[in-house]
């Protein structure tokens, strides 16, 4: 009876921790596909789950930063789904590739087609965006999330630091050093000298290489023919060794 008694209570329990902790998992969030460095591009997905039990997810309006904004910003196509990009006139213009951009991305927005998220599932919104600004360690997006039913969910809230997670927290993308395989990243000259010493130094080690088995088949050669031409020489001093016999 303790057992079984023991056995409810740790279920109970259990149950009651998953019931807490569940909204902190059902929010909206963003996270790159491999790395999102500063200067470069990525490729970002927003995941959203669907937290309704009676409707599904018809729209989601995710709002882009304008502290930091982004120039080049790309959806990729959906079936099933309408997607609108808005863009805005910049305060300041970017400078990308020796160009300066006037507008930047602001909004982007899905819309379903059909019955869209449905309770029980979730849904990846992929965004190929760039180039990300250097000078800080994160991006905050605010994103909504509208239900079949009108229920409107906004995911706004910034997360301060050391305080706790807000109860609608907004997607933040966090990202990394820069790093010299992305657009936007620069070649110093010291890495230029480098590679190109590295390379001088290879092509020398080819050359020399080459020499070596040149060098090796010609003695080779030599080894054969000189082979050859005392093979020929007994041969004929047996021939004549039979005709003076005869």
């Amino acid at each position: 009876m303790k057992v079984s008694r023991l056995a409810a209570v740790t279920a109970v329990a259990g149950t009651a921790v998953l019931a807490v902790s569940s909204p902190a998992f059902a929010h909206v969030s963003v996270q790159p596909e491999g790395t999102a460095a500063k200067g470069g591009y990525a490729v970002i997905d927003f995941k959203v789950p669907n937290e309704r039990d009676d409707a599904s997810t018809t729209k989601l309006e995710v709002n882009f930063p304008t502290d930091h904004p982004l120039a080049s910003v790309m959806p990729q196509p959906m079936a099933g789904w309408k997607v609108e990009v808005t863009k805005s006139k910049l305060a300041k213009p970017l400078e990308m590739h020796g160009e300066k951009i006037d507008e930047a991305v602001t909004k982007v927005t899905w819309t379903a087609e059909d019955k869209g998220i449905e309770p029980g599932y979730f849904q990846k919104f992929p965004l190929s965006v760039g180039a990300l600004p250097e000078d800080t360690d994160e991006l905050v997006f605010k994103a909504i999330q509208t239900y079949s039913n009108k229920d409107v969910v906004r995911w706004i809230e910034v997360q301060q630091e050391g305080q706790e997670e807000p109860e609608n927290p907004a997607p933040a993308l966090a990202l990394s050093a820069a790093t010299d395989d992305h657009h936007g990243t620069t070649t110093t000259a010291e890495d230029t000298a480098a590679k190109t010493e590295t390379t001088a130094s290879d092509d020398s080690g080819s050359s020399s290489g080459g020499s070596d088995t040149t060098a090796r088949v010609l003695g080779v050669v030599g080894i054969v023919v000189g082979a050859a031409g005392v093979a020929y020489g007994v041969l004929a001093g047996r021939r004549r060794s039979t005709g003076s016999e005869a």
